[in-house]
């Protein structure tokens, strides 16, 4: 048995991530001590591993549960479709990256966007949650479970968002600003797709450039929200 310090240390996830898998019942520990600490064994750490995989690949969290809970859920063939997944994943990664270097040194057709088609990796991830989709709880999350859970994840989504506008008499860089960044970019990555520094520093400038996100950002934190907000992403990324 490991604490979840130690499973934390062990794989890198945080302890805070390990505590969100156990509230959303993604990964429960094997047990708890009679203090209430959170022990895994080595079947809980075969699940977060899978989990792991499927975090790099982009599938939600939502998705990931249905498909592990699945009663036929078969690691095996659920690590021979990860493999090929990621296989796909890096091609695609090669082919971006040739084609940027060769854009770098002007000899790329900057009218080719091939490299940019996912259809491949869309293809080879709907038939990783196909291959479990014959169950009663996928059918039930594939009509319901999505727009009811997004909707909620956009609603609290908006809340972090005023949470730090609601920040705005400290400094941008202020550490308890910058903790509420952090805070919102794991948010993104655990509820919609991973956001990278990059990917916050593009929705920091978007928050102000959009009229309409400025206009819903300010809604919900107070006029001067989005302004503050896309402040305090861009000194969050200066910081990286």
């Amino acid at each position: 048995m490991r604490t979840v310090n130690e499973v934390s240390l062990l794989t890198g996830v945080s302890v805070r991530t390990l505590h969100h898998y156990d509230a959303i019942g993604l990964l429960k520990p094997a047990k708890l001590t009679a203090a209430g600490y959170r022990l895994y064994d080595d079947t809980a750490l075969a699940r977060l591993r899978s989990i792991l995989f499927y975090r790099e690949l982009q599938f939600s969290l939502r998705e990931i549960k249905t498909m592990l809970d699945s009663p036929d859920f078969d690691p095996a063939a659920a690590l021979e479709q990860q493999i090929t997944l990621l296989q796909a994943r890096r091609d695609r990664l090669q082919a971006l990256i040739d084609h940027a270097r060769a854009l770098q040194k002007k000899g790329g057709n900057p009218m080719d966007f091939t490299a940019f088609d996912t259809a491949e990796q869309d293809k080879l991830r709907r038939e990783a949650k196909e291959r479990w989709g014959g169950t009663a709880a996928w059918q039930e999350y594939e009509k319901k479970e999505p727009k009811a859970a997004e909707q909620a994840a956009g609603a609290q989504l908006m809340t972090l968002l005023a949470e730090l506008g609601a920040l705005r008499p400290l400094a941008p860089d202020a550490a308890a600003v910058q903790k509420k960044v952090a805070a919102l970019q794991r948010y993104i990555t655990e509820n919609f797709y991973t956001c990278t520094d990059e990917i916050l520093a593009g929705l920091g400038q978007m928050y102000t450039a959009d009229e309409r996100f400025q206009k819903n950002i300010d809604a919900a934190g107070g006029e001067g929200c989005a302004a503050f907000v896309s402040a305090a992403i861009a000194a969050f990324c200066r910081k990286k």
